[in-house]
């Protein structure tokens, strides 16, 4: 590792988000704290506190990382206009990205912030960028170019999806189903999809 002095701002940002994500991945968000970061960096924790206003800031950003790798392996699932099929492989990619990445995924939604801390418009953007992709595969099935209705469904699918995924991390998905999280996920986008064409067929 170089110097302390060798570092820049944005050398030493990415240092603690690398090491902040080691942090979670090994031992669980709650060992997330600017002292552990700083032992793995060779800093001070007072650095720390250069680079992110509090505890849940840094949090922040490393969820925000997350996100960035997660519309980065669903982008990779380029759209070919059969719903079906396109929506299946994004399906497998994310939960892929789930299976690879558990500590980081269950402090993504886990993780509470202290009170009176808003969520950042850059990391609401970061959302919006994922349910882009949601979107993206979903048009297909609305040809009236109907916007707001695309974005409605491709949401409450993507919460839908992310119900499953929250008890399956949680270990309480046994508790109301024997199928798995995968077979779970696909009769939710199956039957979802199916929905959505017979909403679009009777306003036809």
């Amino acid at each position: 590792m170089a110097r302390r002095s060798d570092h820049s701002r944005d050398e030493l940002y990415r240092l603690a988000i690398d090491a902040a994500r080691d942090i979670v991945e090994a031992d669980g968000f709650r060992a997330l704290t600017a002292r552990n970061v700083a032992d793995v960096i060779g800093y001070s924790p007072g650095t720390l506190y250069n680079l992110f206003v509090n505890q849940d800031d840094m949090v922040m950003h490393v969820n925000g990382r997350t996100l960035d790798d997660l519309h980065d392996s669903l982008a990779s699932v380029m759209p070919t206009g059969d719903v079906d099929a396109d929506f299946a492989l994004l399906l497998d990619t994310y939960l892929v990205f789930i299976k690879d990445n558990p500590g980081l995924w269950h402090m993504l939604f886990n993780y509470t912030l202290s009170e009176g801390h808003e969520i950042p418009e850059w990391y609401g953007r970061k959302v919006k960028g994922l349910l882009g992709i949601v979107e993206s595969v979903l048009s297909p099935l609305f040809a009236n170019n109907d916007g707001d209705k695309l974005s409605a469904e491709s949401r409450v699918l993507w919460a839908g999806l992310h119900g499953i995924t929250a008890l399956s991390d949680t270990g309480k998905l046994s508790l109301v189903s024997g199928q798995s999280t995968r077979e779970m996920a696909q009769m939710l986008v199956a039957n979802y999809i199916a929905g959505i064409r017979a909403r679009q067929s009777v306003r036809k």
